[in-house]
């Protein structure tokens, strides 16, 4: 059993960073290809952000060049740093682990899922 606690989440101006949080108990992190996803109210489960168990990592394009994921895996820990937020960002954001594809992007690709932190970008 896998459990994700994600941390981090809050209320920011437009151009802030936050940096997103998400420890892993239950396994060690080089087990599982894990991932950032985000739901905006009424929205569907959109991928954010990926880092595989050979340590490659994708973006979305809509967060490429802003957000960086990372891993720190002598504390079973995934970050999500996002810098330059926008409005748009707004949206619950949630840590996912799956021992499935490597380069997964889909949800149900994804077995684990944390409980999910809502950082809201607004003026």
């Amino acid at each position: 059993q896998v459990t994700l606690v994600e941390s981090g989440g809050g209320l920011v101006q437009p151009g802030a960073s936050l940096r997103l949080s998400c420890e892993a108990s239950g396994h060690t992190s080089r087990t599982y290809t894990m991932a950032w996803f985000r739901q905006a109210s009424g929205q569907e489960r959109d991928f954010v952000a990926r880092f595989s168990r050979n340590d490659n990592t994708s973006y979305a394009d809509s967060v490429k060049g802003r957000f960086t994921i990372s891993r720190d895996n002598a504390k079973n820990t995934l970050y999500l740093q996002m810098d330059s937020l926008k409005p748009e960002d707004t949206a619950v954001y949630y840590c996912a682990a799956g021992s499935g594809r490597l380069y997964a992007t889909a949800p149900w690709e994804y077995h684990y899922w944390g409980q999910g932190t809502q950082v809201t970008v607004s003026p």
